[in-house]
């Protein structure tokens, strides 16, 4: 969710960014080949996806999208979700590359509002849910998976110490949780902008700042990215990192809990991970055709491609996100693994887009500075 993360992710998956990389073979093009006696006008078979780090999808099936399109799919890895769209802002007009994916409903105003996606109504979107459709006016994004972004904490830190986990924003901001949690830069990371936006809807527009002041006295930290808080700060994260980080409390995901499963050798009959899930933000993330896209009919060929049965399916185990299609099955261990979260705390779009701005500066004055 993700965002990543995120996921989210996320920014979830605890695998290796894979930067630029072309993760499908074979070629097509545009439209039937006119190559001509010299080659010439033949249309771009590459297909360029602009997303955040922690993009990850099974080669076979990106083969398939190949196969079924004769579209190459060339993935371009940008940084976390919000340093991924300020890229995108500024080289508006002259993308680069043709769809862009993970904007979330935290950052999808500013995606808007600087027009940055050419509208394209994506085939089998009336198999999405409308809740998740926050641009159906115009649908110049395409939702395509949700996650929660929830505080993620170290079991055996916990039992060690003989002291219970916290499960709620209140319990963050107890003495015995003290120097415990590493959050996101707000500014920076979707997730860290997330969690402050769950914290806004618990606390509300009067009480959230209070929190934060109790949060920072309770010895917070806050680091740039999703990578470097959970990968290097948190104790629970196996990360493929050689030492442990000290902070027992983590934000993260909902879904993170079956990454550390998936990815530990031997695989634990236990998470070794769980969730607060009173500390929860409910997020969607979007796809979209970036205005200036050079093969706009592959970006809408890729976009149709992420809501199919084909792509939905292979992302809870790799980006550890929920599909945004409902009748998809989760994996087995995605479900047993994963927190349920009944309740998330979620922020009206609307509300976000008029707020947001002033709730990072103010969050960050107060916070970091």
């Amino acid at each position: 969710m993700g965002n990543k993360h995120a996921r989210t992710a996320a920014g979830l998956a605890l695998v290796a960014a894979l930067g630029v990389s072309t993760l499908a073979a074979c070629g097509g093009s545009d439209s039937p080949a006119s190559s001509g006696s010299g080659g010439s006008g033949t249309k771009s078979k590459t297909v360029t996806l602009v997303s955040h780090d922690s993009f990850n999808a099974s080669p076979a099936v990106l083969k398939a999208f190949t196969k079924e399109t004769g579209y190459t799919v060339k993935v371009l890895k940008s940084g976390d979700a919000g340093e991924a769209l300020n890229k995108e802002i500024l080289t508006k007009g002259s993308p680069q590359g043709d769809v862009f994916f993970g904007v979330d409903n935290t950052l999808l105003s500013r995606a808007l509002d600087n027009g940055l996606f050419t509208p394209y109504k994506a085939k089998g979107l009336d198999r999405v849910s409308a809740d998740s459709q926050l641009d159906a006016a115009k649908n110049r994004v395409t939702p395509i998976d949700t996650g929660d972004i929830c505080v993620n904490y170290d079991k055996k830190y916990f039992a060690d110490k003989k002291l219970a986990p916290p499960q709620t924003f209140d319990d963050l901001v107890k003495p015995q949780y003290k120097n415990l949690l590493v959050t996101e830069n707000v500014a920076t990371s979707s997730p860290g902008l997330g969690f402050l936006l769950g914290t806004v809807a618990h606390s509300g527009d009067s009480g959230w700042q209070d929190y934060w002041k109790k949060l920072k006295a309770n010895g917070v930290q806050v680091v740039d990215s999703w990578e470097q808080a959970y990968n290097e700060n948190f104790s629970g994260s196996s990360g493929g990192r050689k030492a442990h980080g000290d902070r027992p409390l983590v934000v993260s995901y909902a879904s993170s809990p079956p990454a550390e499963v998936l990815y530990s050798e031997p695989q634990p009959k236990v998470a070794p991970t769980g969730v607060a899930t009173g500390t929860c933000f409910r997020q969607i993330e979007f796809a979209g055709l970036l205005g200036g896209a050079k093969n706009e009919a592959g970006g809408k060929a890729l976009l149709d491609f992420l809501i199919s049965d084909r792509f939905q399916a292979d992302m809870p185990l790799n980006m550890f996100v929920n599909p945004v299609v409902a009748s998809v099955p989760l994996p087995p261990l995605f479900t047993e693994f994963g927190a349920t979260v009944d309740q998330p705390e979620t922020v009206a779009p609307d509300k976000i887009a008029a707020n947001r701005e002033q709730w990072i500066q103010t969050w960050t004055s107060l916070v970091v500075k």
